[in-house]
């Protein structure tokens, strides 16, 4: 019903009922509910006013309901997603920002964003809930890796500028749940997200619910240990995948062979070029994505793995390796068909993924209404700030 009020404007219950197919009764009761939360409003034309018998109502999505956003703080930008009363992504945007950039100012460049994109309406109060997502694990703030920011604060600084609370979780597990509704993975119920980023990361959607575990930690791939000689990572440990996968460590390796690329766009010049080292050096990074995400096939057994983050923008130089590997190190049959595929929303992932965790909490308050996108169905944890 929403979509077509989006896409043939106000409509009356007679119109509507022929364009949807549904009974008289769940007509009726559906368009009460929707009325009654706010989405849909009724009106009757003056032309209609003047004639005799009983005006019919036109029915049509309420502009004033207000908008449901979704934040990404990333380490190195923040990013913005709203959608709107009738549950389209209106649109997203992001802007680069210094790592240390205070929280105050992240979220007033979160304000601004999310105002243009909504049209300046934040000002009158329309806004229906926020998901945001931030870097590390999302779980109670005393059990937080310490690279990962104070979720009290980020929590309370976006409640004051926004005035509403915020659903509050991890940036990658957001990644992955946006990418099974919108993304790569749509519609699928079991999937694994690995991000190769300026961190490197992940989450995990298993039998159509988003997993956390207990205490807010899954997903963190990147400090999977695939070098015990390797190098110390800045989590404590040693030869961890991000640092031989990461943006930052296939850099350096690049350079350390001879190569000279100051970011991921001069590495796929490289490539474009036909540079050797720069296929050498994404191969042996893809190996090490590959052995990782095979041990946690071996676990959980998904139907899709979606790879995203920058080093994606390397093609088939990073995704061969990757299947390859995967090829050669899952057990035959233990995965039935495995299907590896890049991320299909880039790096407005995280703050979609942030509207979708939203739009699963709104369908257990209000089953059914609330939440029209193809949202996995499931029992979901949160952190409610």
């Amino acid at each position: 019903m929403l979509r077509l009020l989006r896409e043939h404007g106000p409509l009356t219950r007679g119109q509507l009922g022929t364009l949807c197919g549904l009974s008289r009764t769940t007509l009726y009761d559906v368009v009460a509910a929707l009325m009654d939360n706010g989405t849909v409003v009724a009106s009757v034309p003056e032309a209609a006013r003047r004639k005799r018998g009983r005006p019919a109502e036109l029915l049509a999505l309420n502009s004033a309901a207000g908008h449901v956003l979704g934040i990404e703080f990333a380490r190195r930008a923040v990013r913005v997603a709203a959608m709107d009363a009738g549950h389209e992504i209106v649109g997203t945007a992001g802007e680069p920002q210094a790592s240390d950039t205070p929280w105050q100012d992240r979220v007033d460049t979160a304000w601004r964003l999310a105002d243009a994109l909504t049209g300046g309406t934040l000002r009158s109060g329309a806004l229906n809930g926020i998901g945001v997502g931030v870097c590390g694990p999302a779980g109670s703030p005393d059990r937080c890796a310490r690279r990962t920011p104070p979720h009290d604060t980020v929590a309370a600084l976006v409640r004051e500028r926004f005035g509403v609370p915020a659903l509050i979780d991890k940036s990658t597990r957001l990644a992955a749940l946006a990418e099974t509704v919108w993304g790569a993975a749509a519609g699928e119920q079991n999937v694994l997200y690995l991000r190769l980023s300026h961190g490197v990361g992940g989450g995990l959607v298993v039998a159509g619910a988003l997993h956390r575990g207990a205490h807010g930690a899954s997903g963190e791939f990147g400090h999977v240990s695939v070098d015990p000689d390797g190098v110390r990572c800045a989590c404590g440990g040693t030869g961890c995948l991000e640092t031989v996968a990461s943006v930052g460590a296939v850099l350096d390796a690049y350079r350390t062979a001879g190569g000279a690329a100051a970011d991921v766009p001069e590495l796929v010049a490289a490539l474009d070029s036909g540079d050797r080292t720069a296929y050498a050096v994404l191969a042996q990074a893809g190996a090490h994505a590959g052995r990782v995400l095979a041990d946690v096939c071996h676990a959980v057994g998904p139907d899709v793995i979606v790879v995203g983050g920058e080093l994606v923008e390397a093609g088939p130089a990073l995704m061969e390796p990757i299947e390859r590997t995967l090829n050669t190190t899952v057990l035959r049959g233990s995965c039935g068909s495995l299907r590896v595929r890049p991320a299909g929303l880039g790096d407005s992932g995280a703050a979609l993924g942030a509207i979708a965790l939203l739009q699963q909490h709104m369908n257990h308050v209000v089953p059914g209404l609330r939440g029209t996108a193809r949202a996995p169905r499931g029992p979901l944890s949160l952190l409610l700030r």
